[in-house]
């Protein structure tokens, strides 16, 4: 099975959305006082799941204690909001453009199962490594990037340089 063709006007032009994405994280930065960011936002969700089943180790662990630990509540942090708000207007977004289906997609030498596991590894590692380094690419990259920060800017440069370095060879998986 492969992808569907994408028309030209199903989409914003990307000058449009890069405009408007600027505007959104200058309205971040304004009413939260920090900016775009997708890990801290689940980082959060799940110390608030953690403390529900096992609140001794959130309150003695120094990750989580700040956020959950004693009478924190991590639910009421700004970046959940903005995460729980990511889920729903891209549902409504596909739900506008006519692209909300439960669909697997991948290449066709791919099988099901090897591309859900594929997509949960990946998904853990990035997860894992949005820790270590302290935020998530879109935290690094329009966050930090906007506020100058060398380190954000230096780990851009060598996600652009990994992309292009990996991208044709696990290109041909798909092909």
């Amino acid at each position: 099975m492969s992808a569907p063709a994408l028309r030209d006007d199903q989409y914003w032009h990307p000058y449009v959305g890069g405009a408007v994405l600027g505007v959104v994280l200058f309205t971040a930065f304004l009413l939260t006082g920090s900016g775009l960011g997708g890990s801290g936002g689940l980082a959060r969700l799940v110390a608030a799941a953690t403390d529900v089943v096992a609140p001794a180790y959130v309150d003695t662990n120094p990750v989580t204690a700040p956020w959950a630990g004693g009478d924190h509540n991590p639910l009421l942090h700004p970046m959940v909001f903005m995460t729980l708000g990511v889920v729903l207007g891209g549902f409504i977004s596909g739900l506008i453009g006519g692209r909300v289906k439960f669909e697997i997609r991948r290449g066709p030498h791919v099988s099901v199962p090897l591309r859900l596991i594929l997509a949960f590894s990946g998904g853990t590692l990035a997860g894992f490594a949005a820790r270590l380094a302290r935020g998530c690419t879109s935290g690094q990259a329009l966050t930090g990037g906007a506020v100058l920060s060398a380190g954000s800017w230096a780990f851009m440069i060598m996600v652009f340089l990994g992309a292009y370095l990996l991208a044709w060879p696990l290109r041909r998986m798909w092909n």
